[in-house]
């Protein structure tokens, strides 16, 4: 059994480690309010022009189809990994990641085999991941993550859109954390490429959008396309950010909780410890003097 000093030495290390969680969960809830923001802020934006687009495509004819729209047999495969650059956070980089090895066995077991799946890490755990696991990796970004422009995430796309263009890559799917709130995260994986842009969801049924378009639907579905795939990769982007800091506030959340039931427990039984000590003295005297009486 443990000894008083023990038992304080730990009382302190448990202490130590509750304020340190505590601190942590308030910067992640700090962070997490601008990240939700953020994302909140762009979902309107992006639904919105996925509905104009949506509306777009149904009227264009084979023949005027964008080039990213072009469906081929996934031969050659991209996957996006996204991740955290830090750890921390519950299960948040083990979902993807997990989810990832799921695709490959099942959905590209075959194009695995032949060595024609590709990878992006986005993120210092999925590329860490990635290369333990000897994966070819098409690139790797973890810089992204800490201050996250469109200019950045465009950039990447841009690269995905012109290899696919150019049929250097048949398929291309992104694996993340879609941000719900605080406490829930949705493991996501959806296709990129080619692309595929239908109206948000939640949009009651039956509802028709009347647009006027200036200049042509023709020219003007051509401008667009590839400027809403690659807003469709930033926002996904953003929601792996505000889904990381709102896995990482809970987590602190849970862990502060455990450190303080924890220290509970731990001065419970240093109380105890401490009363049985003081009884065993108390006896040992009675049977000292007790002890002289009878000498």
């Amino acid at each position: 059994m443990a000894n008083l000093k023990d038992i304080r030495v730990r009382m302190a290390s448990v202490e130590s480690t509750q304020k340190i969680t505590s601190a942590m969960k308030m910067v992640s809830a700090a962070k997490l309010r601008r990240a939700q923001n953020t994302i909140l802020k762009l979902r309107p934006y992006a639904n919105e022009l996925s509905a104009i687009l949506a509306d777009l495509m149904s009227t264009q004819s084979d023949g005027d189809a964008n080039p990213l729209e072009e469906v081929r047999a996934p031969e050659r495969v991209v996957l996006v990994v996204i991740t955290s650059n830090k750890g921390l956070c519950g299960g948040f980089n083990n979902n993807v990641l997990k989810r990832t090895e799921a695709l490959l066995a099942s959905d590209y077991r075959s194009q695995m085999a032949a060595g024609n799946v590709r990878f992006i890490g986005i993120g210092k755990k999925a590329n860490e991941y990635l290369r333990r696991k000897k994966y070819p990796l098409l690139s790797s970004h973890e810089s992204i993550l800490d201050a996250c422009t469109f200019q950045e995430a465009a950039g990447i796309a841009e690269g995905l859109m012109q290899q696919f263009v150019r049929k250097e890559i048949d398929k291309v799917e992104i694996v993340y954390n879609k941000f719900k709130n605080a406490a829930t995260q949705i493991l996501t994986h959806e296709q990129y490429l080619p692309v595929c842009f239908s109206p948000d969801a939640e949009e009651p049924a039956g509802m028709k959008h009347d647009f006027i378009f200036e200049p042509s639907r023709e020219v003007l579905y051509q401008q667009l396309v590839p400027s809403m795939t690659k807003m469709k990769f930033y926002q996904s982007l953003l929601e792996s950010i505000a889904a990381e800091h709102g896995a990482r506030m809970t987590a602190m959340h849970k862990a502060t909780e455990n450190a303080s039931e924890l220290t509970k427990q731990l001065n419970l039984t240093y109380n105890k410890l401490r009363q049985a000590a003081i009884t065993n003295e108390l006896i040992e005297m009675v049977s000292g003097a007790e002890s002289l009486k009878n000498a």
